[in-house]
Order: C-alpha cells, then structure tokens, then sequence
C-alpha cells in the first residue's frame, strides 16, 4: 500500500534518518518506536504527505486514501458535533444536494419527451445508484455510532464543538477521520484525549477495521492490543520487528546483546591493530606489513549498537516566596455555558503545601476550574486567591502556543530575565536540548520535546501555586518520573489534573473528583481514593455508581451534606484565623514589652556597676520592680506562645 525506499531527512547538518526502507502492506498494525526525537513524527507526516524528505521516494497508490490524526491540531469552532464531524461525508452531501437539484429540475420541466429530458433523467439515476453504493444517507447512523463509542452522548450532538474542552475536540477530529475509511490510518499519540471506555472502543474499532494502522504512542497497553509489528527508528535507521510490542522489547534486548558483543570483539580487533601499527610504524623491515594493517584499519566498518534513551531531564523548581496559608478558597462557584451547567456549588480550601488533584471526565469541569481559579473566564459565587500568590500554569495546549518559526534558545531567550539569561545553555542541557539541538526550530520538535520546551518556560519564574493541566500528556515515562519528582520537592502548593493513577500515586494527599455538576473531596491519596470506590483505576472509580434513581438520591444527599459541612468549614477556618491574629498580635506586643524592659535592665546595670551608684536605694528598688515584672512578662509570652501552637 505504501512503499518507502531509500528515505532521509536531514535538520541541519546532522541525518535524522538515513536510507530508511520499509512497505506498509493491508491489514498491518504497525507500532513506530524510538526515543523522543527519533523522528517518529516526522515519519508519519511524511507518509501522509505533509512534510517531504531530504531524498528517496515514498510510494501511495492513487486509489490509496490516508488518514492523519497529529498530536497537536487546529480545532475549528463554529459549528455543532454533529455538524462538524458530517464533515467526514463531505462527498456524500455534495452528491446529495446535486441529487435534490436534479429531482427539483425534473419537478419543474414540462418537456418530457426531449432527448435533454431523458438525459437528465438517465444521469439522476446513475447518480442516484452510485449514491446508494456509497451508503446513502445510512451514514448519520455511523455518525452517531462513532461519537457514541467515542464518549458523546446523543444530547452532546447539537452543541456548539466551543462547549467542549480540547480533548473533546480532538475526538470529533478523530471520528472525522475514521468515519472516511481510510485504507491506511496514521495516528499519532491518538489515547492523549481518551479516557478508559474510548481507549477500549477505538481498540475494537482498529481490530475490526480494514486499514493499515501506524501508530505512535506512549500507552504500552494500547499498542500491545493494537499492533501486530513493531518498527523502531534507532540510530538513523529502521529495525523492522514483526511481532507486538512486548515481544520487541525482548528480541532489541536480545539484538543488543549481540551488537555489544560484537563490538566488544570489533574494538579488541582495532586495539591489535592498532598496536601493531605504533609499534613498527618506524622499522624498515615491516613497512610492507604496517601498510596492510593501516589498509585493514580504514575497512572497518564500525558495529552500531542500538540506541537506548537513557537520559532524563533534571527538573527542579526554583525557589519561592511564601504565600497565604490558603492560596486558594472557593465558595458556592458555578460555571455554565448556556444552559448547560458544569458544575454548581464548589466550596472548598486548599491549604499552603499541599498537592492536590482535579480528576473526573473529560468535559466535567475539571480544565474549566482551572481557568476559573486563572481569572480566565467569568463564573458565579466567591473565588479567592490567597495573599501573595504567584501562579506557574501549565495547560493542555501550552505546547502549541510556541512560536513554531524560531530555535529552541530563542524561545528561552525571549522570556528569560536577569541572571537567568547567563544560564539559558545550562537550562536547555538540563532538558535534552544541549549542544545543536538548542539551534532547531521549533517547528521540527515532537510534541514531547514541545512539552518539555514549554515546561522551562514555566521554570523561568519563581511561582507558589503550581497548576498542570494533564502535564503527562506526550511524556514518555522516565520524564514522567523526573516531574514527579520535582513536584513533590516543589515548596509551594500544586494542584494536578490528571488521569495517570502512577503519576499522581504518593504525590497528592486530596482529590478532586468531578462529576454530575459538583465537585467531590476525598481526603488521603490517589490509591485511597481508588479504594473508597472499590476500583482498581480511575475511570473505574468515575464510574462506580448504581442506577439512575440511586445516582440521582446519593447526589442529593451528598450534595446537602457536602454543602452543609464546607459551609461550616469556612466558617470555622474564619473565626480560626480571626483568633490566631489575636494571639499573634499579643504575641508581638509581649516580644515589645520585655525588648524594652531588658534595654531598661541593661542600663541599670550599669549605673550599679558605678561606686557612687552602690547605695542609691532608688535605683535598687526600680531593678528589683523591673526584674519582677520581666519574669511575669516572661511567662506571659510563653503561654501566649503555647497557646498559638494549639491553634495552628
């Protein structure tokens, strides 16, 4: 189907791949691997036509129709679900429309016995067949099958796509593009959108589907499920593996061993050589035999062994400035579109230090706090951001809005400030984008290398409250693990929103859930909040509930009782806080009183000290007043003080 030969492609000076040759034949599930930067994005907009190589050919029948989902993509707004995703059958309405014409034209003519007549009639029914051929007007049935197996439901159909948050969006897209049939189907990073239920869809759809399949992603699971071959970009070159996943990572290891053995044996040879050259170079007698070996040494073609990505990226936040013991407060929010509410009645507190995580599904509410709590869009009710908070925000799409036409340092160089610019070389090497690759454009990144951009971006500033929309999205997992733990490292707050249960495990000690129009605390962490809802993940938590009835009365309860007991959270934090600030005020005035008491004690001290002082009766009756009174005070401040520690 498609045939690729001798393909390269070069950024700069430096090959990213190099005689790269494979065929993608009907029916396969192909997984593209390779380490972040490999080229493994670029390989798929190349086979889709977007991006040409340096040189080779890639060969697609005309009959051959491609269909591309990229990681990073332009959403238009300005129509309903059902509307955009109708986009998929573009020729069928076309044909549609010009059948209603035709039909209205023979309505109206009267001359039925011309040849134009007939001929009008003639190409109706052609037209008519060959609609029917293409499945008619069955398809808004296929629409609504798709979007449904994808997460929407049927009232979701006629709102506007601008309702929806980016993930949802970016499933129209991907119903778009399956509803064409294509005969080969490149989807890049396509599970970053989906949750549980669509992942287990789409995995159905691809294994019942007649296309090709050449996927990138990072969920292990999926492309286990999915793929039958395996063809990893390593080294500049292609390593063709015809089995799944898991069967690869065994057989690389295999084919690793062999090319470290292999070039173990090939650097003793060298060193031989090499010996014997330095030690005759010099003597008449082996002239003859040290050219030989000069001659053997230049043949050598030097064993490559397999790339694996064992670099990761240090990531530590910088130092912050204390905020307010509550950076953030929320009392009776809600948010609507429309007439449609996202969520009503959120009352809660987040404490300073704590790490806190947003989950639910996607369309919940969750992204949509977030930009509340950022002021970004307007809601009803009380939200308020703590004294002296500075917030880092990292969102879903952070990575497309860099600009695509400058290098990796400009875009650092642009923001940073101070003596900061001095270490913009430290920084990008901290991040895999040492030595060359600072010079590349940004166009030319993958969306993980995109994401780790925009991450030191957000390092450039000293912040205490730390928000991440989904920050794992197109990180593999040892980057995964260099953030996480950072976070836990990070001195300020954080709040994380977040579907990876391994991510957010031993870093969150409250979540978050959304759901149904309100927002749930569940003290304790991810895996407590897992078994409160007898679940092994977090889409089965989101889903643990009963029946409609039950949902419907358990929510009621729940919503009274969690509105009751936050409103009386609040109102005790309140009077809490107003009594520590009395404390701490008598504390302060107490400090005042024995610093002025004891400036008081040292001067008569030394006016004692003084011969013509030692018998003035006065000066004695006032040290032995002022001692007296300053171990009162003493003790005063030091129960003021007890009495601060038991309120806090």
């Amino acid at each position: 189907m498609i045939s690729v030969e001798g393909l390269k492609v070069e950024f700069g000076t430096r090959p990213l791949f190099d005689n790269v040759s494979f065929v993608v034949n009907p029916r396969d599930r192909i997984a593209l691997v390779g380490k972040n930067g490999a080229g493994k994005s670029t390989m798929l907009k190349i086979l889709c036509g977007i991006q040409k190589p340096t040189s080779g050919t890639v060969s697609i029948p005309n009959d051959c129709n491609v269909g591309y989902l990229p990681q990073v993509m332009k959403l238009q707004d300005d129509t309903t679900v059902r509307e955009e995703t109708r986009k998929a059958f573009a020729r069928n309405t076309e044909m549609k429309a010009e059948l209603d014409r035709m039909q209205q034209e023979m309505a109206t003519r009267t001359d039925y016995e011309s040849d134009s007549y007939a001929a009008l009639v003639e190409r109706f029914t052609q037209e008519h067949e060959r609609y029917m051929m293409m499945g008619g007007e069955n398809y808004e049935a296929e629409i609504e099958r798709t979007l449904s197996g994808l997460g929407f439901e049927r009232s979701d159909l006629e709102r506007p796509t601008k309702e929806f948050s980016g993930g949802w969006r970016m499933r129209i897209e991907l119903a778009k593009i399956l509803l064409t049939k294509p005969d080969v189907l490149l989807l890049d990073e396509p599970t970053n959108h989906l949750d549980i239920e669509s992942i287990q869809w789409l995995e159905q759809f691809l294994a019942n589907s007649a296309s090709a399949v050449v996927l990138v992603s990072h969920d292990r699971a999926f492309i286990n499920n999915v793929t039958n071959r395996t063809l990893e970009i390593t080294c500049g070159h292609i390593e063709d593996y015809k089995v799944k996943y898991n069967e690869y990572v065994v057989l690389r290891e295999e084919r690793r061993e062999q090319q470290m053995r292999a070039y173990e044996n090939q650097q003793k040879e060298i060193a031989d050589i090499q010996s014997f050259i330095d030690r005759f170079r010099y003597q008449a007698s082996k002239a003859v035999q040290v050219q030989q070996r000069i001659r053997q040494l230049e043949k050598i073609v030097p064993v490559q062994i397999d790339e694996i990505d064992r670099s990761a990226m240090h990531l530590k936040f910088p130092p912050c400035l204390r905020s307010g013991d509550y950076p953030v407060i929320c009392d009776e929010v809600r948010k609507d579109y429309g007439n449609h509410t996202i969520f009503d009645h959120v009352t809660f507190t987040i404490k300073r230090g704590e790490k806190v995580a947003f989950v639910g599904k996607n369309g919940e509410g969750k992204s949509t706090l977030v930009k509340c709590i950022m002021g970004e869009i307007p809601y009803t009710g009380q939200l308020k951001i703590g004294h002296n908070v500075q917030i880092g925000y990292f969102a879903q799409n952070q990575a497309q809005l860099l600009d695509e036409n400058i290098t990796i340092y400009d875009t650092i160089d642009r923001v940073a400030t101070g003596d900061m610019r001095l270490k913009i070389n430290d920084l990008l090497g901290a991040f895999m984008f040492g030595g060359e690759t600072s010079e590349k454009y940004v166009k030319f990144l993958s969306g993980g290398e995109r994401s780790r951009l925009a991450m030191i971006k957000l390092l450039l500033e000293p912040v205490n409250l730390l928000i991440l929309d989904e920050p794992t999205n197109h990180l593999d997992m040892p980057s995964k693990d260099v953030l996480k733990e950072a976070i836990k490292a990070f001195d300020g707050t954080a709040i994380i929103v977040s579907h990876d249960r391994e991510f957010l495990d031993g870093l969150v000690s409250k979540v978050y859930e959304f759901g149904h129009g309100e927002v749930r605390e569940h003290l304790g962490g991810i895996y407590d909040y897992l078994r409160a809802h007898h679940a092994d993940s977090i889409h089965e938590a989101l889903n643990s509930t009963g029946s409609v009835e039950e949902k419907i009365a358990v929510k009621e309860v729940s919503t009274q009782s969690q509105q009751t007991v936050n409103k009386q959270s609040y109102a005790e934090h309140k009077e809490q806080q107003k009594k520590i600030r009395k404390v701490e005020k008598a504390i302060k005035e107490a400090e005042a009183k024995i610093e002025s008491m004891e400036k008081r004690k040292s001067e008569l001290d030394e006016m004692l000290m003084k011969p013509e002082n030692a018998s003035n009766m006065d000066l004695v009756t006032e040290y032995t007043s002022l001692q007296k009174s300053l171990d009162q005070e003493n003790d005063h401040w030091f129960e003021l003080s007890q009495k601060l520690e038991e309120l806090n």
